[in-house]
């Protein structure tokens, strides 16, 4: 899930983005939401709330960190709107502190490395394009359903063949100052424990 407001860029409409647009689609209007989904899937792809700033005040421009206030103040909406949805999200964190444990050649890419990552709960297979990743480091990892700071979404993804589970990221992608122009993961001290939430 994520959500977008940026009342100077396209007005007082809160964009909420379950799935990706590109596909047939259709929306039903109720009150200030319309929710927008697909007939052929049965399935909700988001929803847009005009009029936002007359329901909540929202201090933030641009992507908004999703928590369970901000589904509780949506849910709230959709009922002052006559509208019965109610949205599932998953609120665990998606940017974490990883372990590479173990590192090998891409069978079809040069360049790049098929890396196993502890994260914690779960160990996901990511595809990393880095000249400095290596084994035995600890990493920043972005879990499928991260955002990163330029907007992008990271899912489920196949690169030349093989399956990867999310990003290990560079201090540029996360935006971090002082990052260094050099092509390069971010690798974390010892201080960091595998699977903690990455903050910044």
């Amino acid at each position: 899930m994520q959500i977008f407001y940026n009342k100077q860029g396209i007005g007082d409409v809160m964009i909420i983005s379950l799935k990706p647009v590109n596909q047939s689609y259709q929306f039903t209007k109720y009150g200030n939401v319309v929710k927008i989904y697909s007939p052929d899937k049965n399935e909700t792809l988001g929803y847009n709330i005009f009029q936002a700033s007359q329901y909540i005040s929202v201090e933030q421009q641009g992507t908004i960190s999703v928590t369970q206030e901000w589904v509780d103040k949506i849910h709230q909406i959709f009922s002052q709107n006559a509208l019965e949805d109610e949205i599932d999200v998953d609120l665990s964190p998606k940017f974490v502190v990883g372990y590479v444990k173990q590192k090998q050649p891409h069978k079809n890419a040069d360049k790049l490395s098929v890396c196993q990552v502890d994260a914690g709960d779960e160990e996901l297979q990511i595809v990393c394009g880095a000249p400095n990743v290596e084994e035995g480091q600890k990493v920043v990892v972005a879990k499928p359903g991260a955002v990163m700071p330029n907007g992008m979404l990271i899912k489920e993804a196949e690169l030349r063949g093989v399956p990867s589970s999310g990003m290990i990221c560079s201090a540029k992608e996360l935006d971090l100052p002082d990052a260094p122009k050099e092509k390069g993961i971010l690798v974390l001290d010892n201080e960091y424990k595998i699977g903690e939430p990455f903050k910044f």
